[in-house]
């Protein structure tokens, strides 16, 4: 989800030049993702700290912390980053209607052995049709009970070698919209939508059938994304985690431990 690692791929190129174009990721993922227990306290670094977080409390302020990533951080040992602190994990699964991310199976599968919650997501790429998309989402990412909603990542995509289109506005939430339908519908949960700054100003994607989780690397999301609603909030790029190599995007959940145990409770897949 960050655009600099991104476009590592190729030089110039985006993550939607990368990986496989027609075969689906290997299914290899355990029965069930169990329930963790009492949530670890981080100790991540950060190569790249922001020292004077405004507009809300910083980072530490959360009790539940976790990471998201894709193959570019290869292989990954999950129970030394579960004991670093990462209790919840984001998965890059698919992109477009044609691209899986080799690395899915292997890091869900290791995840959930670590007992971190886990779930994938999908990166909309705006030259494709939703449905095709959703169809392509839900044909790599099994229904796998315990897991975490399926997640919807909005970004644009400047460095694509295929596909730069920035629809507007009412084309955006209808596509979206779309998509969510179809997967929501598939998966019995409500999804989850990822937005940084320059979508949400460009394309103002409130008030879908959605929770939020919001990348603001500078602001806390209250000032940075004023009256929104967020359940998570991406807040670095530059994250050093036990067990990952280089950097690692570093995650809060908006609550209490004890509301992330409720949230987990209602919104994992049965």
């Amino acid at each position: 989800m960050n655009l600099t690692r991104r476009a590592a791929c190729l030089g110039v190129t985006s993550l939607a030049a990368c990986g496989p174009r027609t075969a689906d990721v290997p299914v290899d993922l355990p029965n069930r993702v169990p329930l963790p227990g009492a949530a670890r306290a981080p100790r991540f670094g950060d190569r790249d700290p922001v020292s004077n977080w405004s507009g809300g409390p910083a980072p530490s302020a959360y009790p539940v912390h976790g990471i998201d990533a894709s193959k570019f951080q290869g292989s990954i040992d999950w129970r030394a980053a579960a004991a670093g602190g990462a209790n919840f994990a984001f998965l890059k699964a698919t992109e477009g209607g044609d691209r899986a991310d080799e690395h899915f199976a292997e890091h869900f599968a290791a995840a959930a052995a670590a007992q971190v919650p886990v779930g994938g997501y999908h990166f909309y790429y705006f030259c494709s049709s939703p449905e095709d998309q959703a169809r392509w989402f839900i044909r790599n990412v099994p229904r796998v009970p315990g897991a975490l909603p399926p997640v919807l990542d909005l970004e644009w995509n400047p460095h694509s070698p295929t596909c730069v289109t920035r629809p507007p506005q009412a084309e955006v939430r209808r596509v979206v919209e779309t998509w969510l339908s179809i997967v929501s519908q598939h998966y019995q949960q409500r999804p989850i939508v990822y937005v940084p700054i320059e979508f949400w100003r460009d394309r103002d994607v409130t008030r879908l059938p959605a929770d939020y989780w919001l990348r603001s690397v500078a602001r806390h999301p209250d000032e940075a994304f004023p009256g929104s609603s967020w359940q998570f909030w991406q807040y670095s790029a530059t994250g050093q985690v036990q067990g990952v190599s280089g950097d690692c995007d570093l995650n809060v959940f908006g609550g209490s431990e004890s509301l992330w145990r409720r949230w987990l409770s209602a919104r994992r897949y049965r």
